[in-house]
């Protein structure tokens, strides 16, 4: 939802197509974007949303009459963007997204030079932009120009970072669940070129998302699991609707926490790469923590968001970063989620490892993790906060409130960036005692917010 106090939500701008993000918002909002950039090229992208293309003209236009110059790619997945946005040369990039928002929903990522989503502080100077309407009208328009290699330079920049023959070799079988999203562009393309067999399912473009909505659930991916029985492939990838993340399914036909295929993925990169920076926000798994002290390794935590991730990564010179939605960060590629280049390295883990995904996973320490989410104001989160903070556990409030109740378990709420929700996470090292914690916290969330 897009807000006049805080028009950023977790990451970028987003609201309802023509109620709250209105045609006249986004050419104001777009002015104190470019007004914040000062000068161009600006490259211009987006999502299968209906209302994406209409929002590019607009957004074009904008940064035109603010006298910068612009180019669209076109219809691409939002780390193609990024990607291109530092490769090719531009001085920033608008991604056109609302990422695993319902169909109504659209919305604006501001891409920096470097390829990433501009910092928390660069989005406050855009808001004091737009609030005290300190944009410039330039007497010269900028240009408006089509930019036709974005896809191709994603894919080669991809390929660089895993080994293409001994993929090739494998010769595997993978299902591509594409959601109706933007991946349908590139992540087909990618598997030919590692001579990967492919099924695709959802593979047509459609901004409603019909086939089974815009996010990758263990809830709607029941047609991946079973497609990957009935083929005997080797493994299942869902994304999301602008691409940046991807949900795995092993041979099984089990679904796949982003969490644990973070742990899996990190595992394989350390092992190569030991001494390394790990960067995962504070509802992500204790686990990584094992995992990372056994290559003498260092997890930082940030609040939720990938923007936070994606910086900090950039500060520390961290080569992985991580959410527990699917969202994986590759830093020698670049240091946004990307639902491609996760799928790469799964693949490049899997040929250089002979075992199937099922058995990979199996050799991790074992964890379970559960979320939720539930109706709630700003104001009903205070009573949340005030009534957990009396808790005997150590607390966290880097990020709504965490409780660590074990040295495995831990309970955390937080209030959502984009939607009016309040989001519920926990972990622990049993299904039962996982279920017993999440339905003792949320009684007790349910008891604060009846007060």
């Amino acid at each position: 939802m897009v807000r006049m106090a805080k028009l950023f939500g977790t990451n970028g701008v987003r609201g309802v197509f023509g109620e709250d993000l209105t045609l006249d918002f986004i050419s104001k909002i777009t002015l104190s974007i470019a007004n914040f950039f000062k000068k161009g090229p600006i490259l211009v992208g987006y999502d299968g949303r209906k209302s994406s293309v209409i929002i590019s003209k607009i957004v074009t236009a904008a940064l035109s009459s603010a006298g910068l110059d612009s180019a669209v790619c076109g219809l691409v997945p939002t780390p193609c963007l990024q990607f291109a946005t530092r490769q090719l040369g531009y001085n920033g990039g608008i991604m056109i997204t609302a990422s695993h928002n319902p169909p109504q929903y659209n919305g604006m990522k501001v891409i920096a030079r470097d390829g990433i989503e501009i910092s928390r502080e660069a989005e406050l100077q855009v808001e004091e932009i737009y609030f005290t309407k300190k944009w410039k009208i330039s007497k010269k328009f900028g240009s408006i120009v089509k930019e036709s290699s974005a896809v191709s330079t994603y894919l080669c920049g991809i390929k660089k970072q895993v080994n293409i023959s001994k993929i090739r070799s494998r010769n595997l079988k993978i299902v591509l669940d594409l959601g109706n999203g933007a991946q349908a562009i590139a992540a087909p393309a990618l598997c030919k070129d590692l001579g990967c067999e492919t099924i695709l399912i959802n593979e047509k473009i459609d901004g409603s998302f019909p086939g089974r909505g815009s996010e990758p659930t263990p809830q709607n991916l029941n047609n991946l699991s079973s497609v990957i029985i009935k083929s005997k492939a080797d493994l299942g990838i869902a994304f999301d609707g602008d691409g940046d993340r991807s949900i795995f399914c092993d041979e099984t036909g089990k679904i796949l926490t982003g969490d644990r295929s973070a742990l899996l993925l990190s595992q394989y990169i350390l092992k190569k790469r030991p001494k390394s920076k790990i960067v995962t926000s504070v509802n992500s798994t204790s686990v990584i923590e094992k995992i990372a002290a056994n290559s003498e390794s260092k997890v930082l935590r940030t609040r939720v968001g990938s923007v936070e991730v994606s910086r900090k990564m950039v500060k520390e010179n961290a080569i992985i970063g991580f959410e527990e939605n699917g969202g994986f960060m590759y830093g020698k590629h670049n240091q946004v989620r990307d639902g491609s280049m996760t799928m790469a390295i799964l693949l490049d883990l899997l040929a250089s490892s002979k075992n199937s995904l099922s058995k990979e996973m199996g050799m991790l320490p074992p964890s379970f993790t559960m979320k939720g989410k539930i109706e709630c104001s700003k104001d009903d989160f205070k009573k949340i906060v005030k009534i957990l903070k009396t808790e005997p556990y150590k607390k966290d409030l880097t990020d709504g409130i965490k409780l660590s109740l074990d040295d495995s378990s831990w309970i955390m709420i937080r209030l959502s960036g984009t939607e009016p929700i309040a989001r519920l996470y926990a972990e622990s090292y049993s299904q039962s005692k996982l279920d017993d914690i999440f339905e003792k916290y949320l009684q007790k969330v349910n008891t604060a917010l009846d007060r």
